[in-house]
């Protein structure tokens, strides 16, 4: 059975022809056309989700996993709206979603009509391709041209795309038979590999002795960690890498802030790096962006095949090709620089980590119950060879302060740094890994984005810990905050629980009050189950800023 509107078949075919699997509905009326033809396609797995910016966040997480545009379809009017924050953070995020809204005819736009509003180009500042299809038997090519020109977007821009497809009634009409349409061969638009003279950085790499590598949030890459393994056995340089990076080497410096927070200028301009070379996505570590642009390197190469943001104020060199090509260039150039200082760039570092390292467990060894102490013993329970999915706010940057198993694969939402989606992409994430998935949250995110549990394709072992301080903690360690009259609506405080939500939607649940109980109950919130479980760790308000700032202090 499929949807009798020519439109709406052409639709589904051309997302079937360019190999998407995926679709994700929010149920509505005027898009029975589409639901009835993505929901009978043999090629296509349908999956409902009702509120749409849940929906759209736990698409996203599906495409994060799978690397590849998973579409999601709603009704006319506010529906599509509400995916806003979901296709922002695709756009800064690289992750190909397509977006696919029922709309009105136009003769029916701004006439009162209910459920209508101006949806033609609505996502203009943070889409890479609008298609506004017309429902008209004489619209076919062009109809085609602008699916094609989407599809071919998501996938060779990887971001976010936006088809609005107008129906006119009726809706529910049906046929047996999928028209066939001729769609050219796929000519996507994939970047080609710059055929730059890279002589000059080349030659530039090979006589420096201080060369940082700095990398962003980045999708796990076996080839890349390789040629990095390799990088890092010249002494001249040193890798940067975060939680993100799903980069481990015991060369690595991956607890950036923890290393280098302490420092007053004189120290870092002793480590401030001559060539800058970054890669990955977004830097989650405010110090090192502070440092970098005000003490900038000579130069910054970014190696990114699709954009570069200057991040630090002083990008002399956008390199559009994956980075392994570029960094094996680098790694194939023969050393010309004979390291005369007594001490190495890179020792120099390895020295100060190690240091900050034998300080950072000092201070864990005696402190006391509080969030830096639960994320001690939370993140050393996470199995092995699972993923870790993390909220924003404090969440992640707690995470910074510890050396990571580096069997886990570790994501975040961090393109635009929101918690309004963490828990949605968490469970898309989530069913899209064949592995165990653990997602670590705030309260504040957790409750914000509760409906994301109003799904029913959440594996039996997903794992949420909810880190519930009463409230937005890290207004209490940012400077400014605390010094206003208007304390509570910085921080949000509340009496909140997530212990009656977990039984509405099926989560069995544990409250963990102190160190101790937590310990004891980590074991079996990991055991085999029926069901998802939510551990919600409260911790200690008034003392989580001060642990927090005296371990920072300590160092």
């Amino acid at each position: 059975m499929f949807p009798k509107k020519e439109l709406a078949q052409l639709v589904v075919t051309a997302c079937n022809q360019f190999e998407i699997d995926t679709v994700v509905i929010s149920p509505g009326s005027r898009n029975a056309p589409l639901t009835i033809g993505f929901s009978n396609h043999l090629n296509i797995e349908t999956l409902s989700v009702v509120d749409e910016r849940c929906a759209a966040f736990f698409a996203m997480g599906i495409a994060q996993q799978k690397q590849k545009p998973v579409v999601i379809v709603c009704s006319s009017g506010s529906a599509l709206l509400n995916y806003y924050p979901a296709i922002a953070e695709a756009f800064y995020s690289n992750i190909p979603l397509v977006v696919i809204s029922a709309d009105r005819p136009k003769h029916l736009i701004d006439i009162g009509d209910g459920q209508t509003i101006r949806q033609e180009n609505v996502f203009d500042n943070h889409i890479l391709y609008s298609a506004n299809l017309i429902d008209e038997e004489h619209q076919l090519e062009n109809n085609t041209t602008l699916l094609i020109n989407a599809l071919e977007t998501a996938v060779s821009k990887k971001g976010p795309v936006h088809i609005n497809v107008p129906f006119d009634e009726p809706l529910y009409e049906t046929v047996e038979i999928l028209k066939s349409f001729d769609f050219p061969d796929n000519t996507l638009n994939t970047v080609t590999e710059l055929k730059s003279d890279y002589q000059q950085l080349i030659t530039t790499w090979k006589t420096t002795a201080k060369k940082m590598i700095l990398v962003g949030s980045n999708f796990p890459d076996t080839d890349l960690q390789n040629v990095l393994d390799e990088l890092i056995e010249d002494e001249t340089v040193v890798v940067l890498t975060e939680t993100t990076s799903n980069l481990y080497n015991p060369k690595f410096i991956n607890s950036i802030d923890k290393l280098i927070f302490p420092l007053d200028t004189t120290a870092f301009l002793d480590l401030q790096p001559e060539v800058l070379v970054t890669l990955g996505g977004m830097v989650i570590s405010k110090k090192i962006k502070q440092l970098l642009r005000k003490h900038q390197p000579a130069a910054h190469w970014h190696i990114d095949e699709l954009r570069a943001m200057n991040t630090y104020h002083c990008l002399s060199e956008h390199i559009k090709e994956k980075p392994v090509s570029f960094l094996r260039k680098l790694l194939a150039a023969e050393k010309s620089l004979s390291q005369n200082e007594e001490v190495s760039y890179q020792n120099k570092w390895l020295t100060k980590n190690q240091d900050r390292s034998i300080k950072h467990k000092e201070y864990l060894a005696n402190t006391e119950y509080s969030d830096l102490k639960v994320f001690e013993a939370v993140l050393k329970a996470i199995p092995d060879n699972s993923q870790l999915q993390i909220s924003n706010s404090s969440t992640i940057r707690y995470s910074q302060l510890f050396n990571l198993n580096p069997t886990l694969q570790v994501f975040c939402n961090r393109g635009t740094s929101g918690i309004d989606g963490s828990t949605s992409t968490a469970i898309g994430a989530a069913y899209a890994h064949k592995n165990q998935t653990t997602f670590i949250t705030g309260d504040l995110s957790f409750f914000y984005d509760s409906n994301a549990l109003w799904n029913t394709c959440i594996p039996n072992d997903f794992r949420i810990i909810i880190l519930n301080n009463a409230g937005g903690g890290i207004f209490r360690f940012i400077p400014g905050p605390l010094t206003t009259n208007a304390t509570e609506y910085f921080e949000t405080p509340h009496n909140l629980t997530a212990e009656h939500l977990a039984k509405m939607f099926n989560f069995e649940y544990v409250s963990i009050k102190d160190l101790e109980e937590l310990h004891n109950n980590l074991p079996a919130f990991y055991a085999v189950s029926n069901q998802p479980k939510i551990m919600e760790v409260f911790t200690p308000k008034e003392i989580n800023d001060v642990v927090l700032k005296n371990y920072f202090k300590n160092l």
